[in-house]
């Protein structure tokens, strides 16, 4: 495997783990009362649909092929796919920890990636860019969690 394909892989990776947390932050967006909630899920779900496209830029830029946006994967899959399973109960508080599980693990697939000090810069820039705004989203939940408990 080349540099070039090294790299659009480290990328699909995010970019398939942002569309996931695009949906989830959807999902949670429709199935909570509180209009402020509302509106900090949908805000979160344009925030990572802004990251998608960033990263899909990056991948073409490197002649790679993005990948669909219908993949899943690992671990942030499995975390929000268990925050659909609490909306049954529509129980906010629970919904917010389970937003905040999955940008933990959204923010360790982050810090990850760039522990590769081999990136290019305008790619390391715009992860700490996503890694920092995934950061203080998981600050702003917490907020919002002691709010609702």
């Amino acid at each position: 495997m080349n540099y070039t394909e090294e790299i659009s892989n480290k990328l699909n990776e995010l970019l398939i783990k942002n569309y996931d947390a695009e949906k989830g932050y959807l999902n949670a967006s429709d199935n909570v009362d509180s209009s402020t909630l509302k509106i900090f899920f949908k805000r979160r779900a344009t925030e990572r649909s802004e990251f998608a496209k960033e990263l899909r830029t990056e991948i073409l830029q490197y002649g790679e092929e993005p990948k669909d946006s219908g993949s899943f994967s690992g671990t942030v899959h499995r975390n929000w796919m268990s925050l659909k399973s609490l909306f049954s109960s529509n129980d906010e508080e629970a919904i917010l920890e389970e937003a905040i599980r999955g940008e933990k693990a959204s923010l360790e697939e982050y810090d990850e990636i760039l522990k590769d000090k081999t990136l290019p810069p305008s790619i390391d820039t715009m992860l700490f860019k996503h890694r920092n705004a995934i950061q203080s989203a998981i600050n702003t939940e917490k907020v919002h969690e002691e709010l609702v408990s």
